[in-house]
């Protein structure tokens, strides 16, 4: 009996269509384990730094701890509205973003049995807004999945660039769809599709390396922090101007 594994065969042809990486174990320890405060990958086995994502929080808790400004665990509407403004997001955006975001996520980490007339969300049962449809990447207790991550690459990154593109992602979502998901299939979209508004580079591809930080939310102090470099330095020039 042949030990070989065997993960695509011709007569079901997206089996092959869709490789799984089979050498994840010799690149990082125990690639299948979900990890609770580290999203790691193979050019990043030790995840982000500290600063950039709390080591007490987990994967899915570091996804959104950029939004609570003053650490408190608790997301208030405006403080996601403030959040996507630093992003670097417009008005409309960042206000159509709350009501979906909170409406989504705020009954199901409230503590209470009762809806929250605040709509905030309560980053302690965070795990809890785990969603159909989407790369399995974080778990049903919010611990990222290496294996996982990796899969998006095997699978959608045809031309091995290093990252997906728009098409890539397309391709990505439909896979992943669940029958019967539409809350799924929504907030999979949406949130793709705001991360390559965010992280696509000049030839439309999201790297991996910046798909692997928002997983952490490590991606979102970067992007805050290169606006306001940038900010600064257009302030900069202004004043020199009138002196």
């Amino acid at each position: 009996m042949s030990s070989k594994v065997v993960t695509g065969i011709p007569s079901v042809p997206i089996t092959e269509a869709r490789p799984v990486p089979l050498d994840l174990d010799s690149k990082l320890p125990h690639p299948g384990a979900p990890r609770a405060n580290k999203a790691i990958s193979v050019e990043k086995p030790n995840g982000s730094p500290a600063h950039l994502a709390r080591e007490d929080y987990s994967v899915m808790q570091q996804h959104v701890a950029f939004f609570d400004r003053d650490n408190d665990g608790v997301l208030w509407p405006w403080d996601t509205y403030i959040g996507f403004r630093r992003l670097g997001f417009g008005r409309i955006i960042s206000t159509l973003a709350v009501p979906f975001i909170h409406g989504s996520f705020s009954y199901p980490t409230s503590p209470s049995i009762f809806p929250d007339p605040f709509m905030r969300i309560n980053m302690k049962n965070m795990h809890r807004c785990k969603h159909g449809s989407d790369s399995e990447v974080y778990d049903t207790e919010g611990r990222f999945v290496p294996e996982k991550f990796e899969e998006l690459f095997s699978k959608y990154d045809r031309t091995n660039k290093g990252g997906l593109s728009w098409e890539d992602i397309q391709a990505m979502i439909l896979g992943n769809m669940n029958i019967v998901d539409p809350v799924g299939w929504v907030a999979e979209r949406l949130e793709w599709w705001v991360l390559y508004l965010l992280a696509a580079d000049d030839n439309g591809i999201v790297s991996k390396e910046k798909i692997r930080a928002q997983y952490d939310g490590s991606l979102w102090y970067q992007v805050a922090e290169e606006l306001e470099t940038k900010k600064e330095a257009r302030s900069a020039v202004q004043k020199a101007k009138w002196q």
